[in-house]
């Protein structure tokens, strides 16, 4: 009989804001924009979308469209987003200016 099995579903394991945290970190150091946007999707989804939407001052909906696969969210909603999420955009030096 075969083993009964689920997706793997990070957000699941995502229990704490400092998780929450180091993995929009390790995702914005390493990914590119399509992957920072799916990882707040998960972010929001281990926090809860109700409450991120309230946090951030958006609809639900318009969160799970915003952060779906071919949402394409603006930079306001991507920064009140990780706002509601506890974090904050910020910019750094990643090599030396031209």
């Amino acid at each position: 009989m075969a083993r009964q099995t689920k997706p793997f579903d990070i957000a699941e394991h995502l229990n704490t804001p400092e998780e929450i945290r180091n993995f929009l970190q390790e995702v914005a150091s390493t990914g590119d924009e399509a992957d920072f946007i799916h990882a707040l999707n998960i972010a929001a989804r281990a926090m809860g979308m109700s409450e991120v939407a309230k946090k951030a001052g958006v609809t639900r909906a318009s969160l799970y469209k915003s952060l779906a696969e071919n949402g394409d969210p603006k930079f306001s909603t991507i920064s009140k987003v990780t706002k509601a999420l506890g974090c904050k955009l910020a910019v750094i030096q990643t090599q030396s200016p031209a």
